[in-house]
This record gives C-alpha cells, structure tokens and sequence, in this order.
C-alpha cells in the first residue's frame, strides 16, 4: 500500500508540472490570438484565427534580431542605464534582472542550483546563486536558499566557495523539488548528494 500511495503521489504531481506548463501556454495563445483580432479585421475584413500570433511570433523573432546586431546591444545598453538612473524605478529594475534574467547562465540570483552544508554540519540545504563572487572577496560565494513549498521565502548566505557545491542540474528541476516539499526527486540530485558524500564534520573549541 505504501507503495502504491508513493507511485500515485510521484505520478500526480508529474502530471501537474507536465500540465501546467502546456495550460499557460495555451492560455498565452488563446489571449494573444484575443487581443490581435482586431489586426486581421481591418486588413482583410474578416477575423482570422490565430494571425495574431502569428504576427506576434514575427515582432518576437524581429526584435531579436535587431538585440542580436551591434545597434541592437547599444540601445539596449542605452536603455538599460537610463532606465536604471530613473529614482524609484532603479531598485525594482534591478531587482528584476538579478532574478529574472539568466542568460547562458552567467547572471541572475537563480542561474544554479547550490547545495551547502547548513549552520550544524549535519545536513545539506538547497538553493541557488548566480555563481559569482561577492565584491571585495573573491572566496564567498551569495546563495540563496528559499523555503518550501513557497520559494518566495527564504534565507541569504554567504559561504565559503569550497562548501558550496555547484549542481548539474536545472532550476526548473529544483523548483519542482520545492515546490513538491520533496515529493519530487530527480536522479541527478541523488546523484550529487551521493557524490558530495557527508557533510564535513563540526570543528568542537576547546575552552
């Protein structure tokens, strides 16, 4: 019976994360495609599904290539230090590119997924870090370790760059991690914790 209630529970909550993804981005569409209607009307007279998108998915590609050119990254640039100069808007800027943005996963509080020893040196703590020093001090590395099932909590550390141990494996994953309260366990974290071995053990002071 264990069994069966582990294997429905696993099987439950694999089935949410493999739909909800698919339910946004239907959603996604189906709005897109509502609110560029109005597009296919005026040039053809006729509403015509789905054109929108369409021309959506083209603005997408176009803008892209121009972000890709040597004009585009100098505007973007440009934009970028003018919208961080703005009083008021600057901390909610950065604060949303430290999070969001994680290209090629060099920038972004969330670019890894870190495993630390937690404050006794009796177990493991899962979080993230953008993988970089902190300034002044290249050996101390910042993560982040979010509670579960609400990642939006949390607590910051800043830990010594050899007892942080950089994972092979994606945020999304980690996040399912969480957000399942460990319900959900991917290989590739047995396979870290497995070769991180015990933690290291407490240094006792003598009095």
């Amino acid at each position: 019976m264990p069994n069966l209630k582990n294997h429905l529970r696993q099987t439950f909550l694999a089935g949410i994360f493999a739909a909800v993804p698919v339910a946004v981005t239907i959603f996604i569409v189906w709005y897109i495609d509502a609110q560029t209607r109005f597009i296919s009307e005026r040039i053809f007279h006729k509403a015509i599904p789905f054109l929108g998108v369409v021309i959506a998915i083209g603005v997408i590609y176009l803008a892209g290539l121009i972000a890709t050119t040597l004009l585009g990254k100098w505007l973007l640039r440009l934009i970028d230090y003018v919208i961080s100069k703005v009083p008021g808007l600057r901390q909610f800027y950065v604060a949303w590119k430290q999070i969001a943005l994680t290209p090629g996963g060099t920038e972004g509080t969330f670019s890894h997924v870190a495993i630390i020893p937690d404050e006794t040196n009796a177990t493991y703590l899962l979080g993230f870090s953008n993988g970089r020093s902190i300034p002044g001090d290249e050996n101390t590395l910042c993560v982040f370790v979010p509670a579960a099932p609400n990642p939006v909590n949390g607590r910051l550390y800043f830990v010594r760059r050899e007892r942080c141990q950089l994972l092979e494996m994606s945020t999304e994953e980690a996040f399912k991690v969480i957000l399942s309260t460990g319900n959900y366990l991917p290989a590739e974290l047995g396979a870290a914790m497995r070769a991180l071995g015990p933690p290291p053990p407490t240094v006792s002071r003598l009095s």
